[in-house]
């Protein structure tokens, strides 16, 4: 019996494979590569929303399918079944001390991106359980622009795994050297996010110094924009896409940040146009 294929409509998809994992990717757009991975519990309308206004700002984008239904709607049923999934996959283990097995795959996945699509290089945009995998990809030297928004592994179940960022101390070294040769790193989170715990950013700050910057929403009790304490997907579900909201503002430093990074040219052509 043939395999079932999902489709998501304006997307082309085609299977990736390398070191025996295999997942399909679905890619659209035109320009230099961004590989946007999918949070819980899969590639849901909002990470779709997300990478179409990446896309009409000149990007290819690249989204791996690493779990749950390709489509379907951020429901508490296919959370948790999503999560379940991840729980028994040694492909996504994260421990405190060591990457994901899925990290390799997915440098692979912006590795193969960048030959395909060229330009200076690629774009990593990692969400709630996959967050600190954009930071792993930044082993790959074809990875410029890594993006962690809420990244939410390791689990923050002790002080020490609240302030780990899921690589081992060589993999910490390499990503620290290519930051003291100019590589930079964004990371987002909701203040109140206790999923994605104060420590991990700053953990980030303390090894990356002032190539890492931090956007950190205010979620506290009686914040000015009524932001709920429970908020955890700055990019996605929690996004409130009106101009002047924190949210929005985060988005749009993020494609602005990546701008910088892989269309420096058009990054300040449109700064000079928005001045």
């Amino acid at each position: 019996m043939p395999e079932q294929r999902e489709t998501l409509e304006g997307f082309t998809e085609s299977d990736f494979s390398h070191g025996g994992i295999r997942h399909q990717v679905y890619r659209a757009g035109a320009g230099p590569a961004v590989v946007l991975i999918h949070e819980v519990p899969g590639i849901h309308p909002g990470v779709l929303d997300l990478a179409r206004r990446l896309i009409t700002r000149g990007y290819t984008v690249y989204l791996p399918s690493m779990f749950g239904k390709p489509g379907e709607a951020a429901g508490g049923r296919a959370i948790a079944k999503s999560i379940a999934r991840i729980c028994i996959s040694r492909e996504f283990s994260v421990l405190a001390n060591r990457s994901s097995p899925a990290t390799s795959w997915l440098r692979a996945l912006a590795a193969s991106a960048h030959r395909e699509c060229g330009g200076p290089g690629v774009g990593a945009i990692g969400m709630c359980m996959t967050g600190s995998f954009a930071l792993a990809m930044a082993l790959e030297t074809a990875v410029l622009a890594p993006v962690m928004s809420q990244p939410a592994l390791p689990a923050g179940l002790t002080a020490r795994r609240r302030a780990a960022v899921g690589l081992d101390a060589a993999e910490l070294a390499q990503v620290k050297a290519r930051a003291n040769q100019g590589l930079r790193l964004l990371g987002l989170r909701f203040s109140n996010d206790r999923a994605c715990p104060a420590e991990r950013f700053a953990t980030m700050r303390r090894e990356f110094g002032g190539q890492f910057e931090s956007i950190e929403i205010d979620s506290s009790p009686g914040n000015p924009f009524g932001i709920a304490q429970s908020a955890h997907c700055v990019l996605t579900v929690d996004l409130v896409d009106t101009p002047g909201h924190p949210t929005r503002a985060a988005l749009d430093r993020t494609i602005e940040f990546i701008g910088e990074r892989l269309r420096p040219e058009a990054a300040a052509t449109e700064t000079k146009e928005q001045e």
